[in-house]
């Protein structure tokens, strides 16, 4: 299947519409207690856009954030249904992470890594999926092969 840009997406109630225009960079799961909270799952399964190309397209005066006072980054949502629909991270300003589940159709990525695996909920054990995990963010690098 070919995949077809603008890739659109949005809310359960359509009021917040998004398009991305260029292929996504990358997809992930990621399993810290900041994302099992929101999405109220064990992991929250995220596609990254290359810088520039994600927008809002309508609803803009629905959309609210929320920034975590531990100094997370900012979660987008739809201030009419609750959606959560994408995510940043203050430490990565160029990258986004746009919610899997809020895309029209098949956005054609898939999570390629889980990170903040240190936290999975004990209660869904993370699948034999051959995917790399990292205990922390996929951005952190072990010092030990510095």
């Amino acid at each position: 299947m070919t995949t077809r840009f603008p890739l659109t997406g949005g809310c359960n109630c359509g009021a917040v519409r998004y398009e991305v225009t260029e292929p996504l960079v990358r997809a992930s799961y990621c399993h810290c207690r900041l994302c099992q909270r929101r999405t109220g799952a064990a992991a929250s399964a995220q596609a990254h856009p290359a810088p520039g190309s994600f927008r809002i397209t309508s609803g803009m005066e629905k959309l609210r954030t929320w920034k975590p006072l531990s100094g997370g980054g900012e979660k987008g949502f739809c201030s009419e249904c609750g959606s959560a629909m994408f995510g940043s991270n203050p430490s990565h300003p160029e990258s986004i992470g746009i919610r899997m589940g809020t895309f029209d159709d098949d956005p054609g990525i898939r999570p390629s890594v889980r990170q903040f695996v240190a936290f999975a909920a004990p209660w869904e054990p993370i699948p034999d999926d051959g995917l790399p995990r990292f205990p922390q963010s996929r951005h952190e690098r072990d010092p030990r092969l510095s």
